[in-house]
């Protein structure tokens, strides 16, 4: 026997209680089989489409009439702290070497297990889920922090104000949520936002259809633009291939380079970005509070992070420079803008051997040079060294930063703001 469709009524599936059947009726079918009209004289087949539609979960425009779960109350007892990673894919890859690069290597003893620990912060649990489920055991107080990309936690947690960001920019994971579109047809001369809104094909029986992963950014997305007439389809992978297949109109998708688009015929609509995103460092407002130990766990994660983040777009640069002082030195570097540093230049006395007292060797400070430390941003590397030269500057040693410790973590002063709490 072919294969057949089955296209529930949502309205009508919506107003039934739990105990009824979707597919109580030959009124609230349609079937998309040749077939169809020996349907109703086919007792096992229509007892095969309740069975199946009744264990379909269905995401339509009316989503919201689904209630979710609420979060407990209350956080579950437990002694452990826990932050949730992804577990698969690029994102996964990039946080655990972003953790490595901070000193803060996971150990994971058993690589099938789900679970693994950081040696310089014993208290913590870290937890390998998939990006959804990091942000929803977030939102139900299964873990307390978590690392995932920013589009993921803007489209699960709703606005939930418990939810809160710690670091918004891990730097990795860079892409933006954007529109793709076919490049020829009816939307051969559509380059805009506004050009797709003004198309007068979109009507309430002709709706634009957009498959998509993320129906909550396209939902807020689309009535921010004033779309009037929008269905949103959902795929599991390959979204590129919808619009030529002919199962969607428009894609609302990742979009890093943009190459997996022209090479399916698409092309990214101007003035038409969703969200932009990378890995982002989140949290619950209420473990926050609640859980014992847990803001001196953030603090050392944010100062680590901060600290590396910040280092990783400078170089340290030494070079010798001629002067009759320190202060000439210092004046002459930093009248050249960029070169004065993160605070200013570093100047200290080169120091060589020289004759002493009765024939012995001493070391002493060579007379009108010195050494001058500044730190100077990775772009402006070679520009720098060109203008050190240009000033006196020979001898010049360049090496990559690890770290740049503040004071204080600026983010660490704001989520201190944020939960309306004093530094101990």
């Amino acid at each position: 026997m072919g294969s057949f469709v089955c296209f529930v009524d949502l309205t009508a599936a919506s107003s039934r209680s739990a105990s009824e059947p979707i597919c109580g009726s030959s009124s609230e079918w349609r079937c998309a089989h040749p077939a169809a009209a020996n349907f109703a004289a086919c007792p096992s087949l229509k007892r095969r489409c309740k069975r199946v539609a009744s264990s379909l979960v269905v995401c339509s425009l009316r989503q919201h009439d689904i209630k979710p779960a609420t979060p407990p109350l209350q956080l579950a007892s437990r002694t452990s702290l826990r932050m949730g990673v992804p577990s698969k894919g690029r994102m996964a890859e990039d946080t655990m070497q972003l953790l490595k690069d901070c000193q803060l290597g996971l150990v994971k003893p058993n690589p099938r297990q789900y679970i693994a620990s950081i040696a310089q912060i014993p208290q913590l649990e870290v937890w390998f889920q998939r990006a959804t489920d990091v942000v929803r055991k977030l939102m139900y107080g299964d873990i307390d922090i978590g690392i995932v990309g920013y589009d993921m936690f803007e489209e699960i947690c709703g606005g939930d104000p418990d939810l809160i960001v710690l670091h918004e920019a891990l730097n990795f994971g860079h892409c933006h949520l954007g529109l793709g579109v076919p490049m020829t047809g009816k939307f051969a001369g559509i380059n805009s936002l506004e050009d797709l809104r003004a198309m007068p094909e979109w009507t309430e029986t002709n709706p634009l259809r957009v498959v998509t992963g993320y129906h909550q950014l396209a939902r807020r997305f689309f009535a921010k633009h004033g779309f009037q007439h929008v269905v949103l389809l959902t795929a599991d992978g390959a979204l590129e291939a919808a619009p030529l297949m002919g199962s969607a109109d428009i894609i609302l998708d990742l979009i890093s380079t943009g190459i997996t688009l022209r090479e399916n015929n698409l092309k990214q609509l101007e003035s038409a970005e969703v969200l932009r995103s990378q890995g982002v460092l989140v949290a619950s407002r209420r473990a926050l509070l609640e859980r014992p130990g847990l803001m001196e766990v953030v603090h050392e994660l944010l100062e680590r992070l901060e600290a590396h983040l910040k280092a990783d777009g400078y170089y340290s640069v030494v070079a010798n420079m001629r002067g009759d002082s320190p202060e000439e030195v210092a004046s002459n570097i930093m009248s050249r803008g960029h070169l004065g540093g993160l605070q200013g230049p570093t100047i200290s006395p080169v120091y060589t051997h020289g004759p002493g007292d009765n024939g012995s060797t001493d070391i002493i400070a060579q007379h009108g040079f010195y050494a001058a430390t500044i730190c100077v941003p990775k772009k402006l590397l070679y520009q720098s060294v060109k203008e050190l030269r240009q000033i006196g500057g020979s001898g010049v040693l360049v090496q990559p930063m690890t770290y740049i410790f503040d004071e204080e973590p600026v983010r660490w002063r704001r989520l201190l703001d944020t939960l309306e709490a004093a530094p101990k």
